[in-house]
């Protein structure tokens, strides 16, 4: 997104403070923070690939009042044009045990722009540069934990935990590395650092020769400017400073979906969140410098969903549950020879999670079992759908090719019964 004209105040840690310590959950390689702004919880996708903080989702936090409201444009990825928001300044935002007392919002009113639905959490909205502009940011994935520092306190430290650093460049605010990619031939390419990206790689303005076979059309994401479609496929490796990987999976968004981006110079794509969860890593944007070390992921094998559906949280459902209770009679006769413990159970009812195909890719072991965009998930593998998270159903259908699948879905309000098995095509 191109920033405007109004710069927020930077955050601020307690003047006896020297760090702040955040807990994220991880979603599908994504980092989710909690804030508060003006006094309401929320929650935030930590995103270093924007520069100011954007809030798209106020369903239930009706009660949050925002300030000084004016109408902008804003403008990113995706094949629509620039879209309508407004910029809200002078909020009360705290993280952790961090503080910005003057904090300009950028505020999204296009409602399909909430990606809720596809990470499974209600999210609230974006931050990036301006939480991480000041400070050293150490981001554990591992114990899914952030460390914020004070630029002065933890240099040497750092350097002698990490055993390989490289040089970022922050350009209109946002981190850029070199790094080298082999697609038949070995390139350095300047890529944006980008957290809020869940794949490994995107490389852009690729042409249909610059991209490997076999490989398939997918949907992408969301971007500001509406949904971002291309391909995908393996590349021969990748290598991050002293780290190479072998046949990561690579995504190429189609043209049409990058043209609003007003990138900068001699950018080829983004690193996101697939590589970097595979990593301790610190952010030192004033430095110039990102520190790595390998995590417990670091060798996990770069999959894919081989189903060609993709499913969304389709809202919340009451779903009654049966619920065992065990009940003690004490006999009072002299004679007795223990208590004797009856089974018994009471009902109740739950909020649970419902779950819709949101999309089927030609072709696909999905789509030739018989399934549809708009079938609500009941049961998969004989258990009822709600008892999954939308993570859990992801890395079900990216589990391990010929895995058989069964489930049971609703359509125009009929129950029907369909059976595929995952099949790889990279």
């Amino acid at each position: 997104m191109a920033s405007l004209s109004v710069r927020a105040q930077s955050f601020d840690l307690p003047k006896d403070q020297h760090k702040s310590t955040i807990k994220f959950k991880l979603i599908n390689n994504l980092i989710f923070i909690p804030l508060t702004i003006n006094g309401v919880e929320l929650t935030f996708l930590l995103d270093t690939g924007v520069d100011d903080t954007i809030l798209f989702s106020l369903d239930d936090h009706q009660e949050l009042q925002l300030k000084h409201i004016q109408k902008v444009k804003l403008r990113g990825l995706g094949a629509s044009g620039s879209v309508d928001g407004l910029l809200s300044s002078q909020n009360i935002v705290r993280i952790g045990n961090l503080e910005n007392i003057s904090h300009d919002i950028y505020i999204i009113l296009n409602e399909e722009f909430n990606f809720s639905s596809h990470i499974g959490i209600p999210v609230n909205g974006i931050i990036g540069y301006q939480l991480l502009k000041d400070f050293i940011v150490e981001i554990n994935y591992d114990k899914g934990k952030i460390t914020i520092y004070d630029a002065i306190s933890r240099v040497r430290k750092i350097r002698s935990k990490y055993v390989s650093s490289v040089p970022i460049t922050i350009e209109k605010n946002k981190p850029y590395v070199i790094s080298t990619i082999e697609n038949r031939e070995s390139r350095q390419s300047k890529l944006l650092i980008d957290t809020g990206n869940s794949d490994a790689l995107w490389i852009f303005n690729a042409t249909a020769k610059d991209i490997p076979t076999p490989n398939y059309t997918d949907y992408l994401g969301r971007g500001f400017s509406g949904d971002i479609h291309g391909k995908r496929a393996r590349i021969d490796s990748y290598k991050i400073g002293d780290f190479k990987f072998d046949s990561p999976i690579v995504a190429f968004p189609d043209i049409e979906s990058t043209r609003n981006i007003n990138m900068v110079l001699n950018r080829s794509g983004s690193l996101g969140g697939e590589i970097l969860k595979r990593f301790k890593i610190v952010l030192d944007y004033k430095s110039g410098k990102m520190y790595m070390r390998p995590g417990r992921h670091f060798d996990d094998a770069f999959t894919y969903n081989m189903s060609g559906m993709e499913v969304h949280h389709s809202g919340l459902q009451w779903v009654e549950e049966k619920v065992p209770l065990q009940t003690v009679i004490t006999s009072s006769s002299y004679d007795k020879v223990g208590d004797v413990i009856r089974n018994d159970f009471k009902y109740k009812f739950d909020l649970k999670p419902t779950y819709t195909i949101s999309g089927v890719r030609e072709h696909s072991p999905a789509a030739i079992c018989g399934l549809k965009a708009g079938d609500m998930i009941l049961k998969i593998n004989a258990h009822n759908a709600h008892q999954y998270s939308l993570q859990e159903i992801n890395n079900i259908l990216k589990s391990e090719e010929g895995k058989k699948i069964e489930m049971i879905i609703e359509r125009d309000g009929e129950q029907m019964s369909f059976i595929f098995y995952l099949k790889k095509i990279l």
